[in-house]
């Protein structure tokens, strides 16, 4: 049976070249930088209506029409999205705004965001008839993939830092993924995936180098938008170490205006990227006026979702923070921590370190005037704290 997906075709973030998009494809071949999915959103509008979405299924693939999967049998869901938004009346009397608000990734399958993106892009592979699949991850993605890979059928091959927490190399090795360990960053588990896609023919599903994982992360703006009555928040505070969330939120929005879900002259939110100070190259340079980030040399932080010192979609985050007149911060891992326990015993959510680095950058713009005690801010909590026990025993 046919989905409701209105995909037109690929479009090269950087030139704008276009590509028929069913065809197996990383990279633009124009520049080398991210594939963006294009829709048909004049036709979408006519069926993802407010009132169609009242008796949807409640999982990210509730937005059908501007996601990419063709066929209903090859989407692979294992229950992802429809997270909670939750008003956090506490910790917003404790910090001096009161309306401060947690977007909870940690319920999705493998206990994070990443769970969305990794849906969609296996989703596509198996469609489009890829074999296997290789990542390079510091964790959550993964896992993620491990999971997605398993439930479709086909070889996972997971590239991680030899240092990363055992709970991120047990739960690929419990999908059955084949893990090999790197002595290095992430970029350096970028250059081993890159080795088995020439010599063996494997899939790269890493972050922004292929175009599906970026519209599974972007269904977090969506839901955003119906979970606050196709409102928005003043601010949106989001952890960033690849970016696809943040990137993937904004490209949401205007896809929501285009589509007429949000008025076209609706006041969009100031978007906050957040990143630790052991690994910071997005808040240097957009402070530094850049719109490419050199690599991070050194990079260390306890967050292993924000030890990514180099992406391949700087220029799209820093594009939106000026876009939205938004900003960048960077947080102490001792910071993170001490916020992390704060959101927890003020929510009941047990986050992450990048959520609590979340909170952290939201209490410092308070502090300096760029928030305002009345304003509406989400937090995005990015997964579960589950996964770095090790930082609480």
């Amino acid at each position: 049976m046919q989905t409701l997906s209105t995909l037109t075709h690929l479009e090269c973030s950087y030139t704008g070249a276009t590509y028929e998009p069913h065809q197996i494809l990383n990279l633009s071949p124009a520049s080398g930088k991210p594939l963006l999915a294009r829709y048909d959103l004049i036709r979408a509008a006519a069926t993802l209506t407010k009132e169609s979405l009242k008796s949807r299924r409640r999982d990210m693939w509730r937005y059908e029409e501007v996601l990419p999967v063709q066929e209903q049998q090859h989407i692979v869901a294992l229950g992802e999205g429809w997270t909670p938004l939750v008003h956090a009346k506490r910790l917003g009397e404790q910090i001096g705004c009161r309306n401060t608000f947690i977007k909870d990734e940690s319920p999705n399958p493998t206990g994070s965001f990443k769970a969305r993106g990794q849906s969609t892009a296996v989703s596509r592979a198996l469609e489009l008839g890829v074999k296997a699949l290789a990542v390079p991850s510091a964790g959550n993605a993964a896992g993620a993939m491990s999971a997605y890979a398993a439930a479709a059928g086909l070889p996972a091959h997971v590239f991680m830092p030899q240092d990363v927490p055992l709970t991120f190399r047990a739960e690929c090795n419990a999908l059955g993924a084949a893990v090999t360990l790197v002595n290095g960053l992430i970029n350096d588990c970028g250059v081993k995936v890159c080795e088995g896609v020439t010599q063996y023919g494997w899939f790269d599903v890493s972050t922004l180098k292929e175009p599906y994982r970026l519209e599974g992360k972007k269904t977090m703006g969506y839901e955003l938008a119906e979970q606050m009555d196709w409102a928005l928040p003043d601010v949106i505070i989001y952890p960033a170490g690849g970016g696809t969330g943040l990137i993937g939120i904004w490209k949401a929005f205007d896809e929501m205006q285009e589509m007429g879900l949000l008025p076209a002259a609706i006041k969009r939110p100031r978007m906050v990227c957040v990143q630790s100070d052991g690994c910071a190259p997005i808040v240097k340079a957009f402070h530094d006026g850049q719109e490419h980030a050199p690599l991070w040399e050194g990079a260390k932080t306890i967050a292993d979702g924000l030890r990514v010192p180099v992406a391949v979609g700087d220029f799209l985050m820093i594009r939106a923070l000026h876009a939205s007149a938004g900003t960048a911060v960077m947080v102490s891992d001792a910071e993170m921590m001490e916020y992390s326990n704060q959101l927890a015993r003020a929510t009941g959510i047990f986050p992450a370190p990048e959520g609590g680095a979340c909170l952290a950058a939201q209490v410092k713009l308070i502090e300096q005037g760029w928030i305002q005690p009345d304003e509406t801010v989400v937090l995005f909590n990015t997964g579960t704290g589950l996964k770095y026990a090790h930082l609480w025993a």
